[in-house]
C-alpha cells in the first residue's frame, strides 16, 4: 500500500485531524491491506509467506472489531457498514 492510499483512509476514518491508531482507523487500514495481499494471492497461490501474514492481519482486525463492539456498539456498526464487512 503506498503512501497516499493509506494516508486518504486514516483521513476519512480519523476521530481528529491528529488521529492516527484509533481502533476505527487500524481496522480501515488492515481491510485495505487484507484486500492487497488477497489479490496477490490469487496470482502466488504457493506464496505461503504472505498467507501466513494475512492470517494475522484477519485475526488482528477480528479482535479490534471485537474490542469495538464490546466498547463501542454504534462505532462498531459505522465501520462495518462502511467498509462493508459483514453481510
Amino acid at each position: 500500500m503506498d503512501k497516499a492510499k493509506k494516508s486518504a483512509i486514516i483521513k476519512d476514518f480519523a476521530r481528529s485531524d491528529s488521529d492516527v491508531g484509533s481502533e476505527e482507523v487500524q481496522v480501515a487500514v488492515l481491510t485495505a491491506r487484507i484486500s492487497e495481499i488477497s489479490g496477490h494471492l490469487g496470482t502466488h497461490p504457493k506464496d505461503n509467506g504472505s498467507r501466513r501474514g494475512l492470517l494475522d492481519m484477519v485475526n488482528r482486525r477480528r479482535r479490534l472489531l471485537a474490542y469495538l463492539k464490546r466498547t463501542n456498539l454504534a462505532k462498531y456498526q459505522e465501520v462495518v457498514k462502511r467498509l462493508e464487512l459483514r453481510h
